[in-house]
């Protein structure tokens, strides 16, 4: 399957409630803000090409740069479940694990509102 094309002009169309939407936050330790970029981009090159991905996109806090902050939209939640289980995001948090700060990323799930900036 070819990886979707994702027009930065285009915004994309309103979540339905079907669809799961969420954020995760970490932080890289000392030192280690290169290697998780780059872990980071190469994982979101291949959740981007799941069936079930809309949206995974990687931001850094302007503020401080170790903050990584990701914003996700799978198609439902079986997409969500099959993204969870794929050995890339397995292998992507194992190694991922050693170079941030605490247990893990924080994930906090969103519902869309008709003012969140999208269009129907």
């Amino acid at each position: 399957m070819a990886a979707r094309q994702h027009n930065i002009h285009e915004r994309p169309r309103m979540p339905t409630l079907d669809h799961v939407v969420l954020h995760a936050e970490f932080t890289a330790r000392a030192g280690s803000d290169d290697e998780v970029m780059r872990l980071i981009r190469d994982y979101a090159e291949l959740v981007r090409k799941e069936p079930g991905n809309i949206v995974f996109d990687v931001y850094r806090r302007a503020e401080s740069p170790s903050d990584f902050f990701v914003f996700e939209v799978y198609h439902d939640r079986d997409a969500f479940d099959a993204h969870l289980r794929a050995d890339a995001g397995t292998e992507f948090n194992a190694r991922l694990a050693e170079h941030i700060v605490g247990e893990g990323s924080t994930l906090r799930f969103l519902t869309p509102t008709s003012v969140a900036g999208w269009h129907s």
